[in-house]
């Protein structure tokens, strides 16, 4: 019985996933100190980096609360989107792809 060594060669490359902000929209009736409890809790910011782009939404329109690969960006809304909708505030996010 003879040993074969096969050696398989493989040019596959791996694609790098895209990334996807989620944004973060104004609106008249979500308190700010909501929105920096948002940032905080679902999407790991600083009080302070929190607060500072709870002003930027409020002053803008619309801020990026974080970029991630689609699977995390997708959770990190419904999570806010749930936990907003048990609390009454209309908040909304939306996802758009990042342009690499």
């Amino acid at each position: 019985m003879t040993k074969t060594n096969t050696v398989i060669e493989n040019d596959t490359k791996l694609k790098t996933p895209g990334m996807y902000a989620v944004l973060i929209h104004n609106d008249e009736i979500t308190t700010m100190e909501y929105v920096v409890e948002v940032l905080v809790e679902i999407f790991h910011k600083s009080v302070t980096d929190a607060a500072a782009l709870m002003m930027e939404v409020h002053e803008k329109g619309q801020g990026i609360a974080g970029v991630y690969v689609f699977d995390i960006a997708a959770t990190k809304k419904s999570q806010a989107d749930l936990r907003s909708a048990e609390r009454g505030f209309p908040l909304r996010l939306t996802i758009r792809e990042v342009e690499a």
